[in-house]
């Protein structure tokens, strides 16, 4: 199963348009509570995420890769690996690396660590089974979006954590509109 697990501002922003998430780190919540990282990251066997997610990471997070599982950075340019960690580079069609993380994840789940937009490809190949949101009570105006496709999703379960409202969500397809 791929999860996009992430956080959002009330406005539906992941990031400021400085790719700044100070807004985030700002919040209360409970790592152990509803929706938490550590129960979620006990399932994940494999992540992916983006460019800027990746060098996101990379400018805030000081020593070695902090994922100690098979990860996945889609890009289109040239990036440097960060030391200690099992890390592969893609770019293109996200099918390919959704097998290549499936074999390697050794039967449990995977993450889609982030960006939107990644999201919304593996969304539009079929690929994404979930969405896990956690939303907090800010707004930016502006931003990196959390999900810029139209997509019909399904209610799971929700909690409160925090000053977060989390919530999951099965994606069940592209939008159906009425157009009558």
């Amino acid at each position: 199963m791929l999860t996009y697990y992430t956080a959002t501002t009330l406005d539906g922003f992941l990031a400021d348009e400085h790719d700044s998430l100070d807004w985030l780190f700002r919040q209360e919540h409970d790592e152990s509570g509803p929706f938490g990282m550590e129960a979620f990251m006990a399932g994940i066997g494999a992540i992916v995420m983006g460019s800027t997610t990746y060098e996101w990471v990379l400018a805030h997070e000081d020593g070695p890769w902090p994922y100690a599982i098979p990860s996945w950075v889609m890009t289109s340019r040239d990036l440097a690996a960060r030391d200690g960690g099992d890390l592969r580079f893609a770019s293109g069609d996200v099918r390919p690396v959704f097998e290549a993380m499936t074999a390697a994840a050794g039967g449990k789940d995977l993450w889609l660590v982030g960006g939107g937009d990644l999201a919304g490809q593996f969304a539009e190949a079929g690929l994404l089974d979930e969405v896990v949101v956690s939303v907090a009570p800010v707004t930016l105006g502006a931003g990196r979006p959390l999900l810029p496709r139209r997509l019909d999703l399904e209610l799971v379960e929700s909690a409160v954590n925090g000053a977060f409202v989390s919530s999951r969500y099965r994606v069940t397809g592209p939008l159906r509109e009425d157009r009558s």
